[in-house]
């Protein structure tokens, strides 16, 4: 018997726009974008509120969001490339490719630690506060991460670091001799037709009255950022500084395209092979379970693939109650959330500009009106 495809019940679809524009029409959330959908089709989109102040969304317009750490997945999935290819392994050691990364007892460090914050490697900097205020540049993070000790030896522990993709960035800059930006611009982004998409704005995205910028929508800073106009989420320098940990800036459509590529176990909409089922298993696998010296509790309660969170039993936050075994996705601190259930054929995608951590209470109320959406 062949298994029907999902569908998407109209009138429980209109109870999640319904939610999401009570919220912006009471300031509960300044603006949203949302969508749904399978292998072969976006079922659900929207966008409402208010994405610049005082300004009422547009709906001939499609909103840019700065999507924070939903863009590591995005950079993990650019190293599948690369270790399909034959030139990284997860098990390369970063000092392969980073000799002063080794400094402070941190030779051990392999990639697959990188992908599954098992490095022991700082989330943020001691000094990120300075860096960002200095407009230091991505060499420089590295080069300080470089400086650090870890917390624990590699694979011993989950600490999540966002450091940790700086340095995977860099590697992914020194194998393919492109910045970290552009790889994933020339072999993600173009293949798989994500137009308003990049890992920083170029400069081309300031020029002239149609530029991008003017659909970028922007943050509710958090309080450590409030009177960083020159540094902070809205500034110029991180919007185009292009972080390997939280710089990517799409839209609800772009980042449905890319969900959709994984769903169809990376064939482009054009049935182009991008990304092998292999890769993607691996992606998507619960990485910590061989990883012996990892509490059990981490391994079986809070599981990492390659880049990706996967669906962590009793644990409500961003993805919500009502998705399956083998879900995988990510959030983001700007207010966002991604996720991909493969067993259901389904995708669903949240984009706000109101940082929700460390519960995301309302990423997880409309994942569930979302996954309850679909029959």
């Amino acid at each position: 018997m062949t298994q029907s495809l999902p569908t998407l019940h109209p009138q429980r679809w209109q109870s999640v726009a319904d939610l999401a524009n009570h919220w912006c029409d009471t300031d509960v959330l300044p603006c949203l974008a949302a969508a749904t959908g399978t292998t072969s089709e976006i079922s659900g989109c929207f966008h409402t509120g208010r994405f610049h102040e005082h300004t009422e969304a547009t709906h001939n317009a499609d909103p840019i969001f700065l999507i924070a750490s939903i863009t590591k997945p995005v950079v993990a999935t650019a190293a599948l490339l690369l270790i399909e290819r034959g030139q990284l392994t997860l098990a390369d050691r970063v000092t392969d490719y980073i000799p002063e990364f080794g400094r402070n007892s941190k030779h051990g460090v392999e990639l697959r630690h990188l992908l599954t914050h098992t490095s022991g490697l700082p989330d943020m900097l001691p000094d990120n506060q300075e860096l960002r205020q200095a407009h230091a540049s991505l060499e420089r993070f590295v080069e300080r991460t470089c400086e650090e000790p870890l917390a624990f030896p590699p694979g011993r522990g989950v600490l999540y670091q966002s450091m940790g993709f700086a340095v995977l960035g860099e590697i992914i800059a020194r194998v393919s001799s492109k910045s970290c930006a552009q790889f994933i611009q020339e072999e993600l982004f173009q293949p798989i037709g994500m137009q308003d998409s990049a890992l920083g704005a170029p400069d081309e995205w300031y020029e002239g009255q149609s530029a991008n910028m003017l659909r970028v929508t922007p943050c509710v800073v958090p309080e450590s950022q409030a009177s960083g106009t020159e540094w902070n989420w809205n500034s110029r320098y991180w919007r185009q500084l292009g972080a390997p940990w939280g710089g990517m800036l799409t839209t609800a459509k772009d980042l449905s395209l890319f969900a959709q590529f994984l769903l169809r176990r990376g064939i482009t909409r054009s049935g182009e092979r991008l990304l092998s089922p292999a890769a993607i298993d691996a992606a998507t696998r619960n990485q910590l379970q061989s990883m012996r010296d990892v509490a059990d509790e981490e391994r079986r309660c809070r599981p990492w693939g390659l880049g990706w969170r996967l669906n962590w039993p009793a644990h409500s936050a961003n993805f919500g109650d009502l998705l399956g075994p083998r879900t995988f996705g990510h959030w983001g601190a700007t207010g966002t959330v991604l996720w991909i259930d493969p067993d259901a054929e389904i995708f669903a995608l949240i984009l706000t500009t109101l940082p929700q951590e460390p519960s995301g209470k309302y990423l997880s109320r409309l994942s569930n009106t979302i996954a309850a959406a679909w029959q």
